[in-house]
């Protein structure tokens, strides 16, 4: 490990040359790689340092011991000596977090999209309860969101809402979202009283860039509509919607929220974009599917994830087994509690994996 850290640091010392040389200054869009790529070090080599600093200090406490022998000064560095040694260990299982595989995708920005599944307008009204969560959450975190596309129902709730988070490292946090979320509770239309069970799907995508997808125009089919909102009512009176189908994949997107057609388009093909990554990367992930093993179930949108259970007021993740009583405040975005857990679960089955 020590050999690894080593090399890092060399790496991390290189970059921070290269930032500082004004010939790459110059160069804008290689000097934002460089400083991406320092940036991601950073957390690396400081806890290297301190690490490195903790070991040199358990060294020369040993050989104090060895050299001493007043036997009070000899306990008090021998407390001394135990502490550094119990950061030590600490240190050491904080580097190993940080040396895991990184996911590529996890500084990226997201598209997320939320669909009413069974259970009718009650999934639809649910389905805007979590797109609340979750504009709420970003809005915690001082992300920026933008509504992409959206199908809004007469009676209320959404059934399909696709929306983007513009943050470095949003993916990191909301990847672990993507499946089948489960909500039990009484209607308010539910004069009996009884539980209605219902389901919505979320699928998180990382936003992609140009160079990561490379689309052939020729693969696609481009629509244009006039926009329709709630019953019947013409949102403008020219051809602004969009809808792109992806001719091999049969992939279709549409887009009608914005009054312009070219920014309708912008938003479809981001979308797409985002979608045929997913795609891309599923088939990757089928090739390797004995390291999935060893992650806590991301990605796959069929996968039941969670349920919300209001008589009880709980929320409870089937995959780590985690059950938070305070579902209000859940639903208000604070997820992170969630969040934290499945990261640190994730991480803890990645290096069982390694070992």
């Amino acid at each position: 490990m020590l050999d690894k850290l080593e090399a890092i640091e060399r790496k991390f010392i290189d970059l921070e040359q290269r930032i500082s040389d004004p010939e790459i200054i110059g160069n804008q869009t290689e000097w934002k790689k460089f400083v991406k790529e320092h940036a991601k070090l950073d957390p690396i080599v400081v806890k290297f340092r301190e690490f490195r600093d903790i070991l040199t200090s358990i060294e020369e406490s040993k050989e104090m011991l060895q050299e001493e022998s007043d036997k009070e000064f000899k306990e008090m560095v021998q407390v001394e000596l135990n502490e550094l040694e119990e950061k030590e260990t600490i240190l050491k299982e904080e580097l190993k977090i940080l040396l895991l595989p990184q996911d590529p995708n996890d500084d990226k920005s997201v598209i997320v999209e939320i669909r009413a599944g069974a259970g009718g307008s009650e999934a639809a009204l649910f389905a805007g309860d979590l797109f609340r969560m979750y504009t709420r959450y970003a809005e915690r975190q001082g992300w920026k969101y933008e509504i992409m596309s959206s199908n809004i129902p007469e009676l209320g709730g959404i059934k399909e809402i696709v929306f983007s988070i513009n943050a470095d490292g949003a993916y990191s946090k909301l990847k672990y979202e993507s499946g089948v979320h489960r909500v039990q509770r009484i209607p308010t239309t539910e004069s009996g009283g009884r539980i209605h069970t219902s389901t919505i799907t979320v699928a998180v995508l990382p936003e992609v860039e140009d160079v990561e997808i490379d689309i052939n125009q020729n693969d696609l089919k481009i629509d244009v509509y006039r926009s329709s909102g709630n019953g019947g009512q013409s949102v403008n009176t020219t051809d602004s919607a969009v809808r792109i189908t992806h001719l091999p994949t049969n992939l279709v997107v549409t887009c009608q929220d914005e009054k312009s057609q070219l920014k309708n388009k912008e938003k479809a093909m981001k979308i797409l974009k985002a979608k045929l990554y997913e795609v891309e990367q599923s088939k990757q992930n089928a090739e390797i599917a004995q390291n999935r093993k060893s992650q806590v179930g991301t990605g796959d949108r069929s996968e039941r994830i969670r349920t919300y259970n209001f008589p009880q007021g709980r929320i409870t993740d089937h995959r780590i087994g985690l059950t938070i009583y305070k579902l209000d405040a859940f639903l208000d975005g604070e997820i992170e509690e969630m969040i934290e857990a499945l990261v640190t679960t994730d991480q803890a089955e990645k290096l069982k994996s390694q070992t």
